[in-house]
């Protein structure tokens, strides 16, 4: 197509994708997504994409109509290598960047100081709490906020997550049992906002601290991890997943930088440089259910209000968790940036 499409790029987290208002995008939605970001070829050489799942991302935001809420987002990875555009997840990374977006279009009024915006995620169901820093009833991008995976620092993103368990399956424990054994491994299926497979590291022959092109290059180990996978989707109520991006498979070891659990995360084919914001939540709700495979290895702290620091590849992501008396996980925080990189038109 020649018209030039609406578009405002830009990183969420540790992800970066195009932001669209939903009216914007042809009907032939899945075609325009896949040819602007040069999918399928793995250097993305004729569109956006950066030749990585994490950089061919998209949102799709709209004004809601629900009560109590301000847009609806709806997630969708364009596969780098394969002419698929799946909204079977959600993304925590790219979602940090729907409120700057949303107000900036217009779609929700700005406060002076800190504007909250609360967000429907269309993908499974569930809602989110962004606050998004403006001065003078504008979006600003600067500040003092750090993330591990991005650097220089922008001003903070905190996401209040709430009623994520089952968001995708079903349920928290989709097999209803805290460890299952698939092929041989125990793991723990797990969805608080991401569908998860936990393992134990060991039980897959690593350490748990390797570089992640190092274990990309583990053949035997990736198609370990993909028959793990193809059998847990069933489990899980996902069906066939052979052609889906969930469920993440993640790998946990014990916490080496003081943290609370140390991990590699599979993406499911790909080995992310850091680890997903609802993977994390997934992760650290993980480390809180007494008898799964991350309940021994993780330093869970105390209190209603567990601050877990995840570690990935690329430093630690910081979730907290708070539980009710019966150590139930309530509701999980975690902080982002985001920052806008080019406002204008696409083409495909």
């Amino acid at each position: 197509m020649s018209r030039g499409v609406r578009c405002m790029w830009m990183r969420g987290g540790t992800s970066k994708g195009g932001y669209f208002l939903a009216d914007d995008l042809p009907k032939e939605r899945d075609a325009f997504l896949m040819r602007i970001m040069g999918a399928p070829d793995l250097r993305q050489i004729d569109g956006m994409g950066g030749a990585d799942p994490l950089t061919s991302k998209v949102a799709v935001v709209k004004r809601s109509e629900r009560e109590g809420v301000d847009v609806d987002y709806l997630f969708l990875q364009v596969f780098v290598d394969q002419p698929v555009v799946s909204d079977a997840q959600n993304c925590g990374n790219i979602l940090a960047g729907v409120g700057p977006f949303a107000i900036e279009r217009g779609l929700v009024a700005a406060r002076d100081g800190e504007t909250p915006v609360t967000i429907y995620m269309e993908n499974t169901g569930q809602v989110a709490v962004a606050r998004v820093t403006t001065p003078g009833g504008a979006v600003s991008y600067a500040g003092a906020a750090r993330i591990d995976g991005v650097p220089g620092s922008a001003a903070a993103v905190p996401v209040a997550f709430r009623d994520t368990a089952g968001s995708s399956c079903g349920a928290l424990l989709p097999t209803g049992n805290v460890v299952d054994e698939v092929d041989g491994v125990a793991v723990t299926m797990i969805d608080n906002g991401m569908p998860c497979v936990v393992m134990r590291a060991e039980d897959l022959g690593i350490v748990g601290d390797e570089a992640p092109g190092d274990l990309e290059d583990d053949a035997a180990l990736r198609e370990r991890l993909e028959a793990i996978r193809l059998a847990c989707g069933p489990l899980m109520n996902l069906g066939d997943v052979s052609g889906k991006s969930v469920p993440k498979m993640t790998l946990v070891s014990a916490p080496r930088a003081g943290g609370a659990i140390a991990t590699r995360t599979f993406i499911p084919h790909r080995c992310h440089k850091a680890i997903g914001v609802l993977g994390a939540v997934s992760v650290a709700t993980a480390c809180l259910i007494e008898g799964s495979v991350a309940f021994d290895l993780a330093a869970r702290g105390e209190g209603r209000a567990r601050s877990l620091s995840i570690e990935h590849p690329g430093g630690e992501m910081t979730v907290v968790a708070t539980v009710d008396e019966t150590g139930t996980v309530r509701e999980a925080a975690i902080l982002r940036t985001a920052r806008k990189l080019m406002d204008g038109e696409v083409f495909a």
